[in-house]
């Protein structure tokens, strides 16, 4: 069986291919950078060299691959992100979410793709009501400014994922991803800024967060690959913990002071409102759907042992 794996080369795309390669599969991984053949080639992954937004480059490459399953990882967040201009920062990969899925999906429905899976968030979740959301609970339908530009495109993705009747489309929203490649774990800017006491709470710190660790992520997604049904899972781990849990844990395991507590107002100074949404009104996301339906369970079960691991 072929997987043709759109961005195969993100922190998920490194973890998926060889476990897509070692369960028998022929991945086809695209980059749109040159300089990373050699990284898929390493993986295990037959390289693909396209533009996600060139709708004319994405159909040759997905008719030459002639793929069973498509993966959708397309995401463009920088390493170091700016939170005071959100809109900014996540514009390019809304414009993936938007327009290289609808490129994708327009790809895989010429080829007759048997399933598309896409990469979602949990983070469009409406930020009232209950603190842990379940996948049949609203997205948000007003949010804040500078989150109205995500919430949009993530609503985008997965309304048009789930309307290809053509194929089995499946969009997996994921917790906030940690582990080795991505933006949190041990050595990364955001353990360093807990570390110099630089990542403080804001507010009360009610916001939820709901984590999942890469790997975990990966086998969710090999879960979905092989036997997910068309519809919507949450990937998460075992143990949704408000900010204000988990950020002074973290600085205790890392050897750090407790971070300091700043009021709304100077949080939105100093990180913007999209800051002070993430520390004080974000939900967390419930796992039971994706555990009891794709047969997974997060070897990392809760943030507490994993976010300092290795």
């Amino acid at each position: 069986m072929r997987v043709f794996l759109a961005g195969a080369t993100g922190a998920i795309g490194k973890q998926l291919v060889p476990r897509l390669v070692a369960a028998g599969y022929e991945v086809h991984g695209m980059t749109r950078s040159e300089s990373k053949r050699a990284v898929l080639e390493e993986l295990g992954a037959v390289p693909v060299i396209a533009d996600a937004l060139d709708a004319d480059q994405v159909a040759e490459a997905v008719a030459r691959a002639r793929p069973d399953v498509i993966v959708d990882q397309l995401t463009a967040i920088p390493d170091s992100l700016d939170m005071r201009h959100a809109v900014r920062e996540f514009e390019p990969t809304n414009r993936l979410r938007t327009e290289g899925t609808d490129h994708l999906l327009s790809a895989g429905q010429a080829v007759g793709v048997e399933r598309f899976v896409a990469q979602s968030n949990i983070a469009a979740y409406a930020m009232s009501g209950s603190a842990v959301k379940n996948e049949e609970d609203l997205l948000d339908t007003d949010p804040a400014s500078p989150a109205a530009p995500n919430v949009a495109a993530i609503r985008h993705l997965e309304e048009a994922v789930l309307a290809a009747t053509w194929t089995e489309g499946i969009a997996l929203r994921y917790g906030w991803f940690y582990g080795p490649g991505t933006s949190m774990a041990p050595g990364t800017e955001i353990y360093e800024m807990v570390r110099k006491r630089k990542f403080p709470l804001v507010g009360d710190g009610g916001a939820v967060w709901s984590f999942i660790h890469i790997a975990d992520a990966a086998e969710a997604t090999v879960a979905a690959i092989e036997h997910g049904r068309r519809g919507i899972y949450n990937v998460a781990d075992d143990e949704p913990a408000k900010v204000a849990d988990w950020l002074p844990e973290l600085a205790v395991q890392i050897g750090a002071k407790r971070p300091r507590r700043v009021p709304r107002w100077l949080g939105r100074l100093f990180g913007g409102e999209f800051a002070v949404l993430m520390m004080t009104e974000l939900r967390g996301a419930s796992n039971a759907k994706a555990k009891r339906e794709l047969a997974w369970q997060p070897a990392h079960p809760s943030w507490r042992q994993g976010l300092t691991a290795g």
